[in-house]
């Protein structure tokens, strides 16, 4: 009887054991079975809430995303002016006299003193006559030379030195008929045979002269 009951006892075990082993690989299948469902729908709420962000961020105007962020620093420049430093009116177109006088063969002194004695170096300057601008020059003459804007101390210096070229090229470099013509025109000039009686030509002409001699004694 102890035998029986010994064996008996072991395949009660056994069946016992048998029973457990198939439960807990049952419960495996289960899991296993429930576990691919488990990631898919993970994955699809993941890919939701992709594609609802995506979507809002699309749907936001583009001044909500700034190109600097705010939490960086932003550079600044201040510029403060601690005093203004005057040019003389002599030197103040030196530049421009010279490009003129380069390109035109004619005497820098000369340029100069025509419009320091016309406009006293002023490029708003605008005559009785109609004058304008550093080298007063008249609308005529201006246009002949195309001079879009006589108040351009470029446009200006250049066209007023090239009318002195050709002024010097007429009169054979006299300049005492080329200042009477560039003050009285040259058909006065042509009429008198020479400095017009004037008064204000024949100063005119007395006032450049030294100038340009002031001028070039000075450089």
């Amino acid at each position: 009887m102890a035998i029986q009951l010994r064996l008996s006892g072991a395949h009660e075990l056994g069946l016992r054991d048998g029973i457990l082993d198939r439960r807990r690989q049952q419960d495996r299948r289960a899991r296993a079975r429930e576990e691919p469902d488990r990631r898919r729908s993970e994955r699809r709420r993941a890919g939701f809430r992709s594609a609802l962000f995506t979507a809002i961020t699309m749907g936001l105007p583009h001044t909500l995303s700034p190109a600097t962020p705010p939490w960086q620093p932003r550079a600044t420049v201040t510029v403060s002016i601690d005093g203004v430093v005057a040019i003389p009116a002599r030197i103040a177109y030196h530049d421009l006299i010279q490009e003129a006088a380069t390109r035109y063969d004619v005497s820098p002194a000369l340029i100069r003193s025509v419009m320091q004695a016309e406009s006293a170096f002023d490029t708003s300057a605008v005559s009785r006559a109609g004058a304008q601008g550093l080298m007063q020059l008249m609308p005529a003459v201006a246009e002949a030379f195309g001079v879009v804007d006589p108040f351009d101390p470029r446009q200006n210096i250049m066209a007023g030195a090239e009318y002195l070229r050709q002024l010097l090229d007429r009169y054979h470099g006299n300049l005492s008929l080329v200042l009477a013509s560039y003050n009285a025109g040259a058909t006065a000039v042509q009429e008198y045979g020479g400095v017009p009686p004037f008064e204000e030509t024949q100063i005119y002409v007395k006032r450049v002269t030294n100038l340009v001699g002031g001028v070039r004694g000075g450089d």
